[in-house]
């Protein structure tokens, strides 16, 4: 009897203690549940964290292309803004034979003076054609208050219809949809 009685306290002595163990692992396995679960939840915030990073960075990058454009056609303006003057200089003083200072005979034919301001002339224009500034001649186009600074009108003559530019007497520049000058017109009214 003490034998049966010495094996059943082993019993329960050993029931508990292999409940114990079994706890254990339950709480083993829960603390490791809660390890990946607090794993995933710092992946998570890092890739958050990264897809932010990159969106931000993507967004720099196009905004700091955006204003070298900017910056570029900024500059291109500027440039066609100090040139354009000289050129219409050159301009006035090609349509004029005889310039101020010299005779009618050196303003003719064959004048190296006059070549030389027509050379001067056509690289300037090459120089601003290849910022892309364009000059706006608009003689018998609509007339359009965006492009066109209307200096005077007159009535319709030879079938002229209102409206319409009769006379360029400045020409305008643009680059691209820029309008860096208006043209300067009359217009049939």
């Amino acid at each position: 009897m003490d034998e049966q009685v010495a094996g059943s306290r082993s019993q329960a002595v050993g029931e508990p203690a292999a409940r114990t163990a079994s706890e254990e692992e339950q709480a083993v396995e829960q603390d490791l549940d809660s390890l990946v679960d607090d794993l995933k939840r710092e992946r998570d915030e890092y890739l958050e964290l990264a897809q932010r990073a990159r969106a931000d960075f993507e967004n720099y990058r196009k905004r700091a292309a955006r204003e070298g454009a900017d910056a570029l056609l900024r500059g291109k303006t500027e440039v066609g803004r100090a040139v354009i003057p000289a050129l219409d200089a050159l301009e006035r003083a090609l349509a004029d034979p005889v310039a101020p200072g010299r005779e009618a005979e050196e303003a003719t034919g064959g004048d190296s003076f006059a070549d030389g301001v027509a050379l001067v002339h056509k690289e300037l224009q090459s120089a601003l054609a290849g910022a892309g500034i364009e000059a706006i001649d608009p003689a018998g186009e609509k007339f359009d208050p965006n492009l066109h600074e209307a200096l005077s009108s007159r009535p319709p003559q030879d079938g002229e219809e209102p409206g319409v530019v009769v006379e360029t007497v400045q020409r305008g520049y643009r680059l691209g949809a820029a309008l860096i000058r208006p043209a300067r017109v009359v217009v049939a009214s």
